[in-house]
Formats: C-alpha cells, sequence, structure tokens
C-alpha cells in the first residue's frame, strides 16, 4: 500500500512539476509588466473558486471587524491579484535586482543597514509575506552584508529545487527551510556572525501564543530567541507593490529585544514588537498582505459566520 502510494505521490508530483514549467515559461516570455499583470488576472479569475478564498475573507474581517462583505472580498481579490502578479514576476527576478539603475526596486532606510555593517555584528531581520517577499529579502542579501535567509520549503520536491534555483541565482546565496535542521542552521549562522532574515507572519503550530490583532496566536520565538541569545537587534523590513511590477523596500529602526530577566517573559514581549510590526504594515498596506493564510486557530475556519467563530474559539 505504501509503495502504491508513494508512486501515485511521485507521478503527482511529476504532473505537476510539468505544470509549473509551463506557467513559468508562459510568463518568461513576456515582458515582466504584462507577466506580472497576467497572473495578477489569472488569479483573479481562479482564486474566488478555491477554499483558500473564504479564508481571506475569514482573516479581513477579524482583522478589521467592522469591514461589510463587499470590503472583505475586495481584500480576497487584492490578495489573488497580488498572488499572481508574485507568479508572473518570479521568472524575471534577475529584472527586479535592487541596488541597480534600473528604478524598479527603491530602497529607503538604508543607514539601519549600513550600521549593521559597520558594527560587525549579525543582526535578525523580520518582516512578513508583503506584496514580492522575494525582492526584499535581495534588497537584504545584495546588500553585501552576508545573511543567510529562512524559508519554507514546497512540498513537490522538483518545484522546490527550480525555486531554489530560481533564489540562488537572484542573489539570494544561503537558505535555510523552517524545521528543526534549518533552525540549527541559523544558530550556526549567528555563531559565526551571520545575519539571518525570517518572514514572522504566518502559524506556527508549536509556537508562542503571542498578541496579534488583538487575539493571541500562535507565534513562531525563532527571530526572537535568536536575538536575545546573540544581543542583536531585529531590524523590520517592509516592501510595497509600485506600479508596473516596481517595488518600495524600507529598512525600519531596529526593535530592541526585551530585558527582561525573566527568559520566557523576554521571549513573549519581543514576539510580541515583532507582532505590533506587522500590524502596522498590513493596516498601511492590506491589499499587499498574504490573506490566504490560515493564521487564526483551525476551528475559526469551520464557522460560517465571523463572529460565531471568534465567540466559539475565544478569540474576543
Amino acid at each position: 500500500m505504501n509503495d502504491k502510494k508513494s508512486v501515485w505521490h511521485r507521478l503527482g508530483w511529476r504532473l505537476e512539476v510539468l505544470l509549473w514549467d509551463g506557467i513559468m515559461g508562459v510568463f518568461a516570455a513576456l515582458p515582466i509588466e504584462r507577466a506580472s499583470a497576467f497572473g495578477g488576472w489569472v488569479l483573479q479569475k481562479i482564486g474566488p473558486f478555491l477554499p483558500a478564498h473564504r479564508t481571506a475573507i475569514i482573516n479581513a474581517k477579524l482583522v478589521f471587524p467592522t469591514l461589510n462583505d463587499k470590503g472583505a472580498k475586495a481584500l480576497a481579490m487584492a490578495a489573488w491579484d497580488n498572488l499572481g502578479r508574485l507568479g508572473g514576476e518570479f521568472p524575471h527576478l534577475k529584472s527586479l535586482r535592487p541596488y541597480e539603475k534600473d528604478g524598479r526596486v527603491q530602497i529607503t532606510g538604508l543607514e539601519h543597514l549600513q550600521a549593521i555593517k559597520a558594527s560587525g555584528k549579525p543582526a535578525v531581520f523580520i518582516s512578513g509575506h508583503f506584496a514580492n517577499w522575494e525582492v526584499m529579502a535581495a534588497a537584504i542579501c545584495l546588500s553585501g552584508l552576508n545573511t543567510r535567509v529562512s524559508y519554507r520549503h514546497a512540498n513537490n520536491p522538483h518545484i522546490d529545487r527550480r525555486i531554489t534555483a530560481i533564489r540562488l541565482g537572484y542573489g539570494i546565496p544561503e537558505l535555510s527551510a523552517k524545521g528543526e535542521s534549518g533552525a540549527k542552521e541559523m544558530l550556526v549562522a549567528m555563531k559565526a556572525g551571520q545575519s539571518v532574515t525570517f518572514l514572522n507572519d504566518q502559524k506556527f503550530n508549536r509556537g508562542i501564543e503571542a498578541p496579534f490583532f488583538g487575539h493571541k496566536l500562535k507565534t513562531a520565538p525563532g527571530p526572537a530567541r535568536l536575538a536575545l541569545r546573540f544581543h542583536a537587534p531585529i531590524i523590520p523590513v517592509s516592501i510595497r507593490r509600485l506600479p508596473g511590477a516596481r517595488f518600495a523596500v524600507r529598512f525600519h529602526p531596529p526593535i530592541s529585544p526585551s530585558q527582561n530577566p525573566d527568559k520566557s517573559k523576554a521571549i513573549t514581549e519581543t514576539v510580541t514588537a515583532i507582532n505590533e510590526f506587522l500590524e502596522e504594515q498590513i493596516k498601511a498596506a492590506p491589499k499587499d498582505w498574504f490573506w490566504v493564510h490560515r493564521r487564526w486557530p483551525k476551528e475559526v475556519y469551520r464557522k460560517d459566520v465571523v463572529s460565531s467563530a471568534k465567540a466559539d474559539s475565544g478569540l474576543t
């Protein structure tokens, strides 16, 4: 039975990678602006028929309780547009290299990045899944700062290898997959004086409970723990999508890890500070966020009425 299941899994992976190669081939054949717009158009047509569409609508209402159905659906559609555009831009990442003169990536707050470089000590960079987060990671790595980037590997190993190859070719030199082995790699990197980068806006079932838009949600404590262990500053980074496959990346003033002598409380307080930054970015540019992720407990998404879900799960 297991052998048959393995065979069907491998066949499924092969079919998925054929589809992936075909889609990426279409996007690669188009100029970047057209590929971005076409990707957004396609996912806006497909997205509303996917289960994640309802997830995005529920998330929007949880973040913005006064939002009506029309507004929540508009945010869900904006999420599909952004994700489709990201897909269209993916084979064109080399055209989105920061620090080049084509003007596609505007960078501000470089003084905070330069201060880290001048210190000779590592930092913990944090952000979330905003706009095209691949561009944001490149803005850190291509600055000349020795950096290791955390990422979630794709379920399909063939697609994962293709994604990794594109990222490496784009200028993100060292990657660590999320999980136990990746966490060890990030620890070793910081011991060696290397900075690390995390997208810390998604649910982490083994994480700690920390406030996020007024609810206590499972959040990864890894960035906070590393910052506390190595007395490293936390540098928040944001990215906004601009018209015409262009982006604005900003390095924000550092977040100082909590000085609470109670280690557990210090971690929670530091994670809370990171979540506060993420909340600010979501409120400032909601159309750029990854609304389709199940950030809240699973019971929330089993309810048809968000207010009932909040009451049943204690999210008030």
